[in-house]
């Protein structure tokens, strides 16, 4: 029987992109770079993403068909097998499988079994910062208790055994050993992870070996499904018109194109000397800005941006991706009063239906949250720009590893969402208060500390504010919520959490994007139509007030990664990691319904709903 290992077409950016190592019917194998992808496929059209990112565009792979009609030899995203070390479950001995062994449709057999059994790939892998990947030198690794005169004695590099002792339990049962003649070499796995000594290959698996770089970072043997194997980098963009806007959403939107003029950050650097004038002309014959506009840009820019030192621009250029900042036009299509609608982006605006109700709590709950946006149709791009490994400051690989092509592979995605701002006043003089302000400069430093600083400040914005944290916390706890109004998963809920101070944003987007032409059907959007909506928030606000880990969740000062949550934990904040911006971080709940002497936006709603129904039961 034939097997079909093809990878849909969503699964190429995200989770199975460019490499990323997965395991399927007890195979495992790494997305190889898009240099070796087919002719054959799809264009993704998204300008404003490919402006900001710097390419020529996007390419989708070509989608996989159902099982019924997907044929064996059509062309896919390519993937190789890795690691290539295999070993045989029955006779435990392994094999270095190579490309010319590969027999389509048919997995790797031990050919000195019989019957013949299906050979298994090596759990453990070697990786390094600068983003390679390789299979461990399993020869060493036996030989490695031995002085290097001894190792040099042994010349079968390739007959090794992955034995299983039943005298032991975990990574100490088992065991390398060398079958070799007169050799017998051994070691137990027991302290395989971590650092060793080993070289680096300088490459990725299907990579050439003349592409393979002189690296000198120390390698870390991991598990091969290992959380730090594979830290994609991917941006998206919104589809939004790009029609008659009123003055100020023009404005916004001109903004955005002077800051991604290839022109604007030698601007920034030069700014104050005679050169200024030549890029500023350029500029405004390029982008049609005035003078105004761009005084007031670079009064904003100069300030937090400081000018990249003499001759390390481009070098930290090409090692680093570009982070696009795409929350402004976004932020300002939502709140234009009258948006054009188009195929691929559909609004409305609509309220909480509370126009005329005085009663607690649904009168104060009007009071706090000012627009809602319903969105019948969105149009998503995700763009795979590249990849880190070891942990997210480590050395960034391009898509493209050959660094010849200028497009970027994605994937569009079909949807529907509810945009929903809080009142601007109300928010304003909750961020005021000392006590809030107390709380936020203290998970401000812990980022400040984390290694995480870096990609976290392209989503928070220059400076993380009280309302990010407020409208990022709302954002999760409404997912959680709308998981049990709407029937979706809060996996398939995502957010876009719009709240950068600078920008004037105090908004967030609450959407669900699927692979396909006909997208959701509407049962998100229904979950936004009044009165639903209020109710949802309401109840929302009441399972906020309590979780079941508290009071420990309540009362801590720092969990999570580099203690970047407070009062958040699986129980009552957290979502899957796909849903969320920044990777479940910056959480806290008690700036949400209050806690820890901390007052919360809603916690008035809290504490009038707990009075009504107290009221309501007498």
């Amino acid at each position: 029987m034939s097997r079909r290992l093809r990878v849909r077409q969503a699964q190429t950016v995200l989770p199975f992109g460019v490499g990323a190592v997965f395991d399927i019917q007890g195979e495992s194998f790494v997305a190889t770079g898009i240099g070796d992808w087919p002719r054959q496929r799809q264009e993704v059209r998204s300008p404003r993403l490919a402006d900001q990112l710097g390419v020529s565009g996007f390419y989708a792979a070509p989608p996989a068909a159902d099982d019924r009609f997907d044929r064996q030899d059509a062309a896919g995203a390519p993937y190789i097998r890795f690691p290539a070390w295999l070993f045989c479950g029955a006779c435990r001995r392994m094999t270095r499988w190579r490309i010319v062994d590969e027999r389509p449709g048919t997995p790797p057999r031990c050919p000195n079994c019989s019957p013949v059994r299906q050979l298994s790939p090596m759990r453990f892998v070697q990786i390094c910062a600068d983003g390679h990947l390789g299979d461990v030198d399993w020869w060493f690794w036996a030989h490695s208790r031995l002085d290097p005169q001894a190792r040099q004695t042994c010349a079968s590099r390739n007959r090794l055994r992955f034995d299983v002792s039943e005298r032991a339990t975990g990574l100490e049962a088992l065991s390398v050993s060398c079958t070799g003649k007169d050799c017998g070499a051994s070691r137990d796995l027991l302290d395989v992870l971590g650092t060793h000594g080993m070289r680096c290959s300088g490459r990725n698996p299907w990579q050439r070996r003349s592409e393979a770089a002189d690296c000198v970072k120390p390698v870390q043997v991991v598990q091969r499904t290992a959380g730090n194997v594979y830290y994609p980098v991917v941006s998206s963009a919104l589809d939004i018109p790009e029609g008659e806007l009123p003055a100020d959403v023009g404005n916004e939107l001109l903004a955005e194109r002077v800051r991604g003029s290839d022109l604007w950050v030698p601007l920034c650097r030069v700014a104050g000397t005679p050169r200024a004038e030549t890029y500023r002309d350029m500029i405004k014959e390029d982008t049609g800005a005035d003078d105004a506009l761009l005084d007031a840009l670079l009064t904003e820019e100069i300030g937090v941006a400081p000018a990249s030192p003499s001759g390390t621009a481009e070098q930290s250029t090409a090692e680093a991706p570009v982070i696009p900042e795409l929350s402004r036009a976004e932020w300002a299509a939502f709140l234009a009063p009258a948006q054009p609608a188009t195929r691929d982006f559909a609004v409305r605006a609509t309220d909480l239906g509370l126009g005329g109700e005085r009663a607690e709590p649904w009168a104060g709950l009007g009071k706090r949250v000012d627009r809602i946006v319903l969105a019948d149709r969105l149009r998503e791009v995700r763009a795979l720009q590249g990849f880190r490994r070891v942990s997210p400051g480590s050395t960034f690989v391009p898509a493209d590893t050959s660094r010849r092509l200028r497009w970027l592979p994605a994937v569009e995605v079909f949807g529907e969402g509810i945009f929903l701002t809080l009142d601007k006043g109300e928010l304003t003089a909750w961020e005021r208060n000392e006590q809030v302000r107390d709380r936020v400069a203290g998970l401000r430093d812990d980022l400040s500390r984390s290694f995480q600083a870096d990609r976290l400040a392209a989503v928070t914005g220059e400076e993380l504010s009280a309302r990010f944290v407020l409208l990022h916390t709302f954002a999760h706890l409404l997912i959680r919520q709308l998981s049990f109004e709407s029937g979706y998963s809060t996996a398939s809920l995502r957010e876009r959490v719009y709240a950068r101070p600078e920008n004037h944003q105090y908004g967030v987007l609450i959407y669900t994007a699927a692979g396909d032409a006909e997208g959701t059907l509407g049962g998100l959007v229904q979950q936004g139509e009044p009165p639903r909506l209020a109710e949802t928030l309401l109840r929302m606000a009441e399972a906020a007030a309590w979780c079941s880990a508290d009071p420990l969740c309540a009362e801590h000062t720092g969990q999570g990664f580099d203690n970047l949550n407070r009062a958040a934990c699986h129980a009552c904040a957290l979502l899957p990691e796909t849903s969320c911006e920044t990777g479940n971080t910056l959480l806290d709940r008690a700036l949400v319904v209050g806690g820890g002497q901390v007052p919360g936006y809603f916690e008035p709603i809290v504490a009038a709903a707990r009075t009504a129904a107290a009221t309501a039961m007498e």
